[in-house]
């Protein structure tokens, strides 16, 4: 098994250039959705959860796909294949005359964009019991850090070069990183560990049948669906939010996530390493969801945009519980169903992923009409925030009071 410093440098750079790119497109995607489609903000926020069901419909039959052959073949064939992917998407977007470029750029990507579930697992591979959750949290790190970069960048390039430029600065960088990840991304899964590729378990179906055989697995799986609906009503709605309550354009929604990728960065890449191994995972995971309960509460209610701030900052506290809650699970799968693992992992947050824009950009548009029974844009954050509890009472039942094999190894 591949245990270098340097593996786990380069997978982490991967992510953080991917998350730049990201990043860079969310302050533009609202502004460009009214040019193709000439409706409102309220309306366009329709069209964004519409482009990332599709997305998310695609991912869910085809990331257990993804993570099988990761299993078979490695995960760095695997993750270079996903980052071009959203490199296309990006340059698609780009070059977008109608909203079918739009939704063609997306299908491209949820064809073959598994990035994120095969970083983590390769972090799976690379990782023991005494650092487990320590990688997953520097991943989120890693992500953070660029996201930080990110909507600075693509707020700054939207208003100095137009609403297009950021999305071909996106599509740049994530083509770079494949040249960037061909050379220099080492392969974390020796032969030795590969099995066979079996088109029983590479499906969502199979997959979860795969898995349910382990207890704690499937119960936090459960979990993981509540937490992708709650979360995803952040990217879905986010930049309509705060544009109709607070009046914001690019360069505060830039701001704001930014803040987001600040604090993502202290939480994952310092906080959890000394977080999780005094509290144990188990504490660890209902204390984060109770924390990012909270924070979605928070947003929902705050009359003033600076009050989002201290909003963002209690939630993010709560970004603990995930690699917490991945280190049980990956401990739990073992070293040669890695792939498998984080390709449920994925189709389950794709299943979120089609559910959450949806509903929540609806929710978002009813209560932001002016003939809603109650005008209330905050409505998907509190919706969210009561899922997002319901994973704490999962959490209660479905991780032991003693985890064995954590870094802590005590009664928690």
């Amino acid at each position: 098994m591949t245990t270098s410093k340097a593996a786990l440098t380069f997978v982490l750079l991967t992510v953080f250039i991917d998350s730049i790119g990201f990043g860079i497109i969310i302050p533009s995607l609202p502004a460009v959705i009214m040019e193709l489609t000439g409706e409102p903000v309220t309306t366009a926020a329709d069209w964004s959860g519409y482009l990332m069901a599709l997305y998310a419909l695609l991912q869910f039959f085809l990331a257990p796909v993804i993570g099988n052959l990761s299993d078979r073949y490695g995960r760095r064939p695997l993750l270079l294949m996903s980052l071009f992917a959203f490199g296309v998407d990006f340059l698609l977007t780009g070059m977008a005359t109608t909203m079918t470029w739009l939704f063609l750029g997306r299908a491209f990507a949820g064809v073959f964009g598994a990035s994120f579930a095969a970083a983590n697992a390769y972090i799976g591979d690379i990782s023991d019991d005494t650092n487990r959750a320590k990688n997953f949290g520097l991943i989120g790190a890693a992500w953070g850090s660029g996201f930080t970069l990110g909507p600075v960048i693509g707020g700054f390039v939207a208003e100095s070069f137009g609403e297009r430029a950021p999305f071909f600065f996106a599509a740049a960088l994530a083509l770079a990183n494949v040249a960037f990840g061909f050379f220099v991304l080492p392969e974390s899964l020796p032969p030795e560990r590969r099995r066979k590729f079996e088109w029983s378990r590479a499906n969502p179906f199979g997959a979860f049948r795969s898995l349910a055989h382990l207890p704690m697995v499937a119960g936090l799986l459960f979990a993981v669906f509540l937490y992708q609906v709650a979360h995803d009503s952040l990217p879905a709605v986010w930049m309509f939010f705060t544009q109709f309550k607070f009046g914001w354009g690019p360069a505060e929604v830039g701001w704001s996530l930014t803040f987001v990728g600040v604090m993502t960065v202290i939480v994952m890449g310092g906080l959890t390493g000394v977080v999780v191994p005094k509290l144990g995972e188990r504490r660890s995971i209902m204390l984060g969801f109770t924390l990012m309960t909270l924070g979605f509460i928070a947003y929902a209610l705050v009359p003033m945009g600076w009050m989002i701030y201290p909003a963002i900052a209690l939630g993010s506290l709560g970004g603990i519980a995930n690699p917490a809650m991945q280190s049980v699970m990956s401990r739990q799968a073992g070293p040669s169903a890695q792939g498998e693992l984080q390709g449920a992992i994925a189709s389950l947050a794709s299943v979120a992923a089609i559910l959450s824009p949806i509903f929540m950009t609806q929710l978002f548009s009813f209560y932001s009409r002016p003939d809603a029974p109650v005008v209330f844009p905050g409505a998907p954050y509190l919706v969210s925030g009561v899922l997002v509890f319901g994973c704490v009472l999962i959490a209660m039942r479905a991780v032991p009071h003693t985890v064995p094999g954590g870094e802590s190894g005590e009664k928690v």
